[in-house]
Order: structure tokens, then sequence, then C-alpha cells
């Protein structure tokens, strides 16, 4: 079974392997990581740890965080889990990793400076940047940007706002769920009545908005960013009560490539990485990184004030029930 079904080799993967020295040493240690993190910013990332350890070779696997699981799960119970590391943003999930013994025990150099980290991980996973999502809408659209996320239920949004499908988007699992703490379900039965759609993965639901077959959607900072960047005619609106997310990473604890992995999440967590996921639209976890101005984002400090809480631990015995919930509201 393995994973080629999800793996995503692109050409600019194959470039940084080969730049690093790696093309004509097939004995050298490679590290298979896990992700969901957008192709171009792991990409970038790759290269940038390939130019401080040419020994190490990286190959992501990159399928959103309900894929990922599975193939987890899958290969768990062949006993063999083929990746190395995992970085998602459902938290819920790392809980239930560490929970079941499959996670190694690992404090990485520059945890310390890490904001707001995350309670009761015993050092087995720690994030490594901090995912915002807003309202992502369609400036052609629409007239006025959101303010508030009870504006999404007017008639200026109607049969025009999605979801990404929470049973495969992490993001849109814990997104939603926030959302439910802070609003109840009764936010989500007035969306439905206002038209609200699921639809499937976070991108696909991005790119409906840019495209004009959706005026709004719950979107994750980059994905839009990115659309932004393009020249589509697509903006971001925060809301007061901010979505900010913890995107966690870790190393599975059979992992026969422990010590290169370990090099890998310590060079996350260096200045260095956090400027590269900062410049692709995204927060750092470490103070002294600067987001570009033209995203207009909120710094991490101020999204970890206005962060809608959650327990995470709560929420990882919860997840189906949420979920159920959800589909069964927007699909009645």
């Amino acid at each position: 079974m393995k994973k080629n079904f999800f793996r995503v080799f692109t050409a600019a993967t194959l470039a940084v392997l080969v730049l690093a020295g790696c093309a004509d040493k097939p004995d050298l240690p490679t590290l298979t990581v896990f992700t969901s993190i957008r192709e171009t910013i792991i990409t970038e990332l790759i290269a940038g740890f390939a130019a401080k350890h040419p020994d190490i070779t990286v190959t992501p696997t990159i399928a959103g965080a309900g894929n990922l699981m599975r193939m987890i799960e899958t290969e768990r119970a062949d006993g063999n889990i083929a990746a190395d590391v995992i970085w998602t943003s459902e938290v819920p999930d790392f809980y239930y990793l560490k929970d079941e013994g499959l996670l190694l025990q690992y404090r990485p150099a520059g945890a310390n400076e890490v904001l707001e980290p995350l309670e009761n991980t015993a050092d087995h996973f720690i994030q490594a940047r901090l995912g915002t999502l807003g309202i992502a809408y369609n400036t052609n659209l629409v007239e006025t940007p959101p303010a508030l996320w009870s504006d999404l239920t007017g008639a200026a949004y109607t049969d025009g706002f999605a979801f990404a499908d929470p049973a495969a988007s992490g993001t849109s699992f814990v997104s939603i769920a926030m959302l439910m703490e802070a609003f109840g379900e009764q936010f989500f039965y007035d969306l439905h009545a206002n038209g609200a759609i699921v639809g499937q993965g976070s991108n696909q639901v991005v790119d409906g908005v840019a495209s004009g077959e959706l005026k709004a959607c719950l979107a994750v900072d980059y994905m839009a960013f990115e659309k932004i960047g393009a020249g589509d005619p697509v903006a971001m609106a925060y809301p007061p009560e901010l979505i900010a997310i913890p995107s966690p990473i870790a190393i599975f604890k059979d992992s026969p490539n422990a010590e290169p992995a370990k090099k890998f999440v310590d060079y996350l967590l260096t200045p260095e990485a956090q400027q590269i996921i900062a410049n692709n639209g995204t927060l750092p976890v470490i103070n002294g990184i600067s987001v570009p101005a033209k995203y207009n984002i909120p710094a991490a400090t101020e999204a970890a004030m206005r962060n809608i809480e959650i327990d995470f631990i709560d929420l990882m015995t919860r997840r189906d029930d949420v979920i159920e919930t959800f589909l069964t509201i927007m699909r009645d």
C-alpha cells in the first residue's frame, strides 16, 4: 500500500535534492515528512535545510491532515509507519498520537522561544507556525468586507459561502470547532439557512472564491494570499474573534532516522526558517520575525490575544461528534 498515492513530487523538490548533492549518494539518510503544509512553503524550507545539511534528503508527502492520519493508521496496522516526521494543523491528532505512544519525546533547540506553547505535550510535539484563518471574499462580488462572523448570514453572502470539508481538512475541522465554541450551533444553522455549503479541500474553496463561483469562504491565510499575489480578485477579512491554529510538528518514535529528524525539527524553529514561513503569509512562532506588511495579518502576539480559546485535549475526544454535528446541520 505504502504512500505513493498521496506523495507529491515536484520539479522544485527534485531540484532541491539534486542541489543538495543527494542524487549520487544513495546511502544518505532520507527523511519522509507527512505534511499538510502547502507545497511552496515546504519546498522552500527543504531547500533552506538542505543548504545546511546536504547529507540529509527530505521527501515530503503532502495531503490533507485527515488523509495523512488514515495513511498512518493503515501503515501502523501493517506494522510500519513510513513517515519519520508529521507536520499538520490538526492539533488533536498530535495528542492522540502521543497518547498512543507513537511519538518521540524530544525538546528541539529553540523551544524556549516559542510563543504560547501548547500545554501537556511532554515535549512530544511543538508548533512550528501559527496558521490564521479568516474570511476570503471576492472583491468583484462583495462590496463591503465582512466585519463580523455574523455578517456571513446576511443577504450579501446568500448562496455564496463555503467551508472546506472538516473530515478532510484539519484546519477546517479545528476552525469549525472554534466557531462552534464561540457562537454555538445556531451560527451554523443560520449559515445553512442562508445557503452556505460544504466544499472539498481548503484549496478548492479558495479557488472557488478566486473564480467567482463563491462569494466568500473560510480560508487559510497563505492560500488566500497566494491568490491575491497572483492578481485574483480576492481579499481577506479578520473578524474580532480570531481563528489562530498552532501547527505542530513531531517525530515518530520508531523512526530509523530520529537524529536527522531532530535536525529538521530544530531547523524549523530557527529565525531563518521562521522568516521563510512569515514571508509566505503565515505567522511565525518566535519573536523578532516580521511578516511582510502586504499581508495585513495580525501579529502573532495579537493573534494569540484575539484567538478563540479551545481545549484541544477535550477536542481530541469530540472530533467525530463535532464533524457529524456540523455536516448534519449543513447538509440537511
